[in-house]
């Protein structure tokens, strides 16, 4: 058995100025891999290689912590106090729209 390439926190310090990191760490956290939606709510909370999105990095944030990823319950907790209402909105509705193409995964508020 392989175990999937983990290596996605190493590449944020790459990410500052090299954008082109981001598809492959966006794919493995749309697959579901806990440390790759860490890493991109981290991405989005910074603007490494993207614009800075809160909103997104809330949604992916909160997917890692549906995994049991604590340090992803940490950043949210700092994204979510720098979040407007609009913000906050946002979020929501991208883990709505997640939750019902998504059945199976569990997410949390």
């Amino acid at each position: 058995m392989t175990r999937p390439d983990n290596s996605y926190l190493k590449d944020l310090i790459l990410l500052r100025h090299d954008p082109s990191k981001v598809a492959r760490i966006r794919a493995a956290a749309e697959r579901g891999e806990v440390d790759a939606q860490y890493a991109l709510g981290l991405i989005y909370a910074e603007g490494r290689g993207v614009e800075i999105d809160l909103a997104q990095a809330h949604f992916w944030l909160t997917l890692a912590i549906a995994q049991g990823d604590q340090d992803a319950d940490l950043l949210r907790n700092i994204v979510g106090s720098q979040m407007s209402d609009a913000e906050f909105a946002a979020a929501q509705a991208l883990a709505l729209a997640h939750r019902a193409t998504h059945p199976e995964s569990k997410t949390c508020h």
